[in-house]
């Protein structure tokens, strides 16, 4: 395991800079560094499935200053845009919502009222997604696709990986030439794996995860793992093992 752990420290370091994030490189979080914003961000995370391009073609397509306005002005506005699954409507719930969110509490504060009493990341995301529900009705497909089920149970077997969310958490609370650092209440030794199926392709070869099924329970087997190569800062590696996925290096 040495071996493999110099090797993603190697990994890692040379990822570690901003040619990473280009046009010929595309990543959602290249749209969120430019505003700096953890709304915007969340927003980046939350439409982050499907080609890399594609995806940063649309939250570019995105007027962000929406998130200041009325909902009639939010409406009119986008009434035009859509993604895969997601049809106008959809998108202007979220803006509605986080617009709404803002005027209650940072984001910030509503994921660490959840995550502090245990101390448990998806108790911080339940709460996270239910204050998003909360603030507004809409319901539809394609809304409760984007935004993610609200966690029932802490049992990791069977449930959503909630890839999307932990990435959007990792941007807030690491910082380095990719992640923001935005937040500095969740500390970065208690964060996990965004798993992908990239990440979980590349894991499993590597001999980082057993777990044949991709659900939480591998996020947690997987995090674990990585603790042995860095306690404090175990996801550092996330974005390296994604990019060695996604460019088939591995």
């Amino acid at each position: 395991m040495k071996e493999l752990k110099d090797r993603l420290d190697k990994e890692v370091l040379y990822r570690d800079n901003f040619f990473e994030l280009s046009s010929d490189k595309p990543d959602p979080v290249m749209v969120a560094r430019k505003y700096n914003d953890e709304n915007i961000a969340l927003i980046c995370a939350l439409f982050a499935y499907g080609k890399a391009s594609l995806i940063v073609k649309f939250l570019n397509s995105l007027n962000f200053e929406l998130l200041h306005e009325r909902d009639e002005i939010i409406q009119n506005e986008l009434k035009n845009r859509y993604y895969r699954f997601q049809k106008h409507e959809d998108v202007v719930a979220l803006f509605i919502s986080l617009k709404r969110l803002k005027e209650i509490d940072t984001l910030e504060n509503i994921f660490h009222e959840g995550f502090k009493k245990d101390e448990n990341i998806l108790q911080g995301i339940e709460n996270l997604i239910s204050k998003i529900y909360s603030v507004n009705l809409h319901e539809t497909f394609g809304y409760n696709f984007l935004v993610g089920s609200i966690p029932k149970s802490l049992n990791p077997i069977g449930l959503s990986p909630y890839k999307r969310v932990n990435m959007f958490i990792r941007w807030m609370v690491r910082c380095d030439n990719i992640d923001m650092g935005l937040w500095n209440k969740i500390d970065k030794k208690d964060i996990l794996m965004p798993l992908d199926t990239h990440t979980f392709k590349v894991s499993r070869k590597l001999k980082l995860l057993d777990r044949k099924v991709y659900d939480f329970k591998a996020v947690l087997e997987l995090t674990d793992k990585l603790k042995e190569f860095d306690l404090n800062d175990p996801i550092k590696y996330d974005f390296a093992l994604y990019r060695l996925g996604q460019e088939k290096i591995i």
